[in-house]
């Protein structure tokens, strides 16, 4: 029968630091050079590069929130493929051939101008609308029914 190979341990015992250095060596934090990013900005700065370039420093900057304008936008084209949907969904009502779609009960500040329009819609609650949307909605005899502004 075999004896399996015996650990290093084992060869150690008596050594007063067991191969490991100093005397407190494989111990704490010391062996590795401290815990987490201790070093980062010394010792271990060559491994910080090397992983994030981008740890020091700031970069960019937040815009102000006052600034952002949280506006929802959709296209007239995805308006007019989810037309049946939304009449199934409640969100619509079909009366002929024309959809009266209520854009303020979706959630949509703003409808852009992007897609064809295959049906006649009839937009109730925009609050704004760009001008190609606009001519599509009407080039297909739509209306829009926009604020009117002071």
């Amino acid at each position: 029968m075999e004896k399996r190979k015996s650990k290093k341990i084992h060869k150690m015992r008596g050594r007063r630091a067991a191969g490991y250095g100093f005397s407190a060596g494989h111990r704490a934090s010391g062996q590795r050079g401290g815990k987490g990013m201790a070093g980062s900005k010394k010792h271990h700065y060559q491994r910080v590069m090397a992983e994030n370039p981008n740890y020091f420093g700031k970069h960019g900057f937040k815009r102000p929130l006052k600034m952002i304008r949280g506006e929802t936008v959709l296209n007239v084209g995805d308006l007019d493929e989810a037309a049946d949907r939304l009449v199934a969904s409640g969100h619509a009502t079909k009366t002929g051939r024309r959809y009266t779609i209520d854009v303020s009960r979706l959630g949509i500040n703003k409808i852009l101008g992007s897609g064809k329009i295959t049906r006649q819609l009839n937009l109730t609650g925009v609050k704004s609308i760009s001008v190609r949307a606009r001519e599509k909605v009407t080039g297909k005899g739509g209306t829009i029914d926009l604020p009117v502004e002071k």
